[in-house]
């Protein structure tokens, strides 16, 4: 007599093994639902819609300020919608405080700093997460280890360096104390450690290019996101930075921050006058990012996704 030894199946059993879907078929539902978009709640809308308020603020309230005198601004309650006084505080702005040449330097320095960040930052960050050297991670722990150093510390013996070199109030004094940032060496290491396979590295071994070949037909493309990040970060604080561009430079050649400083000179401040200069210096930044907000953003959040 035979024995059947296949093993009995119960119910439950027959009904998962009917219901479980087949894999393709389940690639295909998590694929149709990873395109669906999941709408927030009027809850999480009502924040963001404060959060924007409180942000936006600050920048009406210059807004608001920069139209009116200083008379009308010291009242209580202080006016809440703009004057008409806002086109001949600018012009007053702008001639006073010699914004065209501020604005000059500035785009100068800001640009020059946050290009040779983006240049340097890119390569160290390359060679810190995929390229193999002794010393590496005690080297890194040193750029790291710059960043817990106050910059209060070095202003004196840099404020000499710059004197010795002839630089003294010219715009290279301001430039070079700051072609890179220990900040933007660690961003870049974090993203390529994570963002660049080794696969494609030693892709480009097998071909018999060299280190500087692969960073320009592999890294930069891969890298065009973070890079447009750290160009746009580095270039704000570039533009509002006022406390060495002060001290290496004079009133005849400044920066924007620096020039602000000639409107509230004299015994009576004039607070429409100084938030007028004040707008004028943060229009560049708002156009740049009204241009180049979208790239921004799509960069850091491509940069999230990463992993």
């Amino acid at each position: 007599m035979t024995t059947d030894t296949a093993p009995v199946r119960t119910g439950a059993a027959r009904r998962g093994a009917v219901e479980r879907p087949a894999p393709a078929a389940r690639r295909r539902r998590l694929r149709q639902g990873a395109g669906k978009q999941h709408h927030a709640g009027p809850l999480a809308y009502i924040l963001l819609g404060l959060t924007a308020l409180v942000s936006l603020f600050p920048l009406y309230w210059t807004l608001v300020a920069a139209s009116t005198d200083s008379a009308r601004i010291s009242r209580t309650p202080p006016p809440f919608l703009p004057g008409p006084n806002l086109f001949s505080n600018l012009s007053r702005a702008w001639t006073e405080a010699a914004m065209g040449k501020a604005m000059m330097n500035s785009f100068i320095v800001a640009g020059a700093i946050s290009l040779s960040t983006v240049l340097f930052a890119t390569l160290a960050g390359f060679a810190f997460a995929k390229l193999r050297f002794k010393g590496r991670n005690a080297l890194l722990m040193v750029v790291i280890g710059t960043m817990m150093v106050p910059p209060q510390l070095g202003v004196v013996p840099l404020f000499m360096m710059m004197s010795d070199l002839g630089w003294g109030q010219q715009l290279p004094s301001v430039i070079f104390p700051t072609l890179v940032s220990a900040v933007g060496v660690f961003f870049m290491r974090q993203y390529f450690a994570e963002a660049l396979p080794d696969e494609l590295v030693e892709a480009g071994r097998v071909d018999g290019a060299h280190s500087l070949r692969i960073f320009w037909s592999i890294v930069l493309p891969i890298a065009r996101a973070p890079m447009a990040v750290i160009f746009m970060i580095t270039f704000v604080h570039a533009w509002n930075d006022f406390f060495w561009p002060f001290i290496a430079l004079d009133m005849t050649n400044p920066t924007v921050p620096v020039a602000l400083t000639q409107l509230s000179a004299g015994y009576v401040r004039d607070q429409s006058l100084i938030m007028a200069g004040a707008l004028l210096g943060t229009l560049p930044l708002l156009a740049m990012f009204i241009v180049f907000g979208r790239q921004i953003v799509g960069g850091i959040m491509q940069g999230a996704v990463k992993g």
